[in-house]
Parts: C-alpha cells; sequence; structure tokens
C-alpha cells in the first residue's frame, strides 16, 4: 500500500523518525486549519504556527499549499483504506454487501469526525472544480485492488468499471447529502445505499 511519504506532492520524503513525526504535525495543522478558515485562506505560515515548526520545516516537504492539501488527501486514502481493511477482517469473505456497507459507512464516518475531510476527503474538493476526476479514479483503483481478494475475484475491466462508477455515483449523493445536512442527510444517504445495492447486485451476484 503506498505511504503518504511516497505522494509526488511531497517534495522531500522523510526518511528519521522526527521527520516523519513533523511531517505528521505540518498535515494535522493543516488538516484543523481547513476546518477552521477554509482552503482559500490557508497558508503555509500560519501551519507553521500551528505545527510549532519553522516554516522552513513547512519549504522542506511542500512548495505550496495545494501540495499541501494533497498530501493530506493521499494520507486520507491511506487511512481510509486501513478502516475498510480492518471492518472486513471481521465480516464474512465473499459478502460484496458487507463490503459495500463498509466502503459507504467509514467514508461517511470520516466525512463527520476526520478533520480537514469536509474540505479535502481524497483531493475531489479543493480546489473547486480542478481535477475532480482524478481522485474518484485512484479510490475505485484502491477499492478494485482491496476489495477483488476478498471477494475472490480477479480484477477485470468489468470490476473496475463497477466500482468506478459505483464510487463517481455514491460521491455525488454523499457530497448532495452533506449539502442538505451538515451530518449527512440519513434518507439522501439511504438512497444512496439502497442505489449501490441495486446496481451492485447486477454486477456482483
Amino acid at each position: 500500500m503506498k505511504s503518504v511519504h511516497d505522494a509526488t506532492s511531497i517534495r522531500r520524503a522523510p526518511v528519521q523518525r522526527r521527520s516523519t513525526e513533523r511531517l505528521g504535525r505540518i498535515l494535522d495543522a493543516c488538516a484543523e486549519l481547513l476546518d477552521e478558515v477554509g482552503y482559500d485562506d490557508l497558508s503555509t505560515r500560519a501551519v507553521a504556527q500551528r505545527a510549532e515548526v519553522p516554516i522552513g520545516s513547512v519549504y522542506r516537504f511542500f512548495g505550496n499549499k495545494r501540495q499541501m492539501a494533497d498530501a493530506l488527501a493521499q494520507r486520507n486514502l491511506e487511512r481510509y483504506s486501513e478502516r475498510v481493511v480492518t471492518r472486513l477482517s471481521d465480516a464474512r469473505r465473499g459478502d460484496w454487501r458487507a463490503a459495500m456497507d463498509a466502503v459507504l459507512d467509514e467514508y461517511l464516518a470520516m466525512k463527520r469526525t476526520a478533520p480537514g475531510f469536509a474540505l479535502v476527503d481524497f483531493g475531489n474538493q479543493i480546489p473547486v472544480g480542478a481535477r475532480r476526476g482524478e481522485p474518484n479514479h485512484r479510490v475505485a483503483a484502491r477499492l478494485t485492488a482491496m476489495l477483488s481478494d476478498y471477494l475472490d475475484r480477479t480484477p477485470d475491466d468489468t470490476m473496475r468499471r463497477c466500482f468506478l462508477i459505483a464510487v463517481e455515483t455514491s460521491d455525488t449523493l454523499v457530497q448532495l447529502a452533506f449539502r442538505v445536512d451538515p451530518q449527512g442527510d440519513e434518507a439522501i444517504i439511504a438512497e444512496a445505499r439502497q442505489l449501490l445495492r441495486a446496481y451492485l447486485a447486477r454486477v456482483l451476484d
């Protein structure tokens, strides 16, 4: 599994434990400030102050705030993947409905609780409209790799297309749910779950 330290947005990957911890503090500070001030008012200087590191430490890893937000998005994807894998470790192998619930539920949980996630998630949200398709392709590819083993299926073009469509659809509907209600409108989420079940049943049953 790719580490956030390998993300292309990071200028120089940390090699020592202290550098790794410092990078973590920088990304934590970035996430907190995104919730507090938004992306437009985010600055590398404010992140350095919040993380209690010299501004040069921020620029050692990132050339600008976009690169920092991209690295946060990559870390979010790593943490999300870990949560899904942990959830599925207790589920019956081959049960695609349990897998779908884990994928959706863990995303909703991060949407509600993870700092900065509402603005960044996996990179779709900032800047609005920029490179919007790329993160969903990345998430779909990650899910295909993770779930093909759990479902005991060989990943093929049909599965990849199926998961990409499911990710694109759920992304649109979840964003709608959180526009209607800051905690996610439960009725819209329920409709999204039913829609996904109906679509995936046609492909995976």
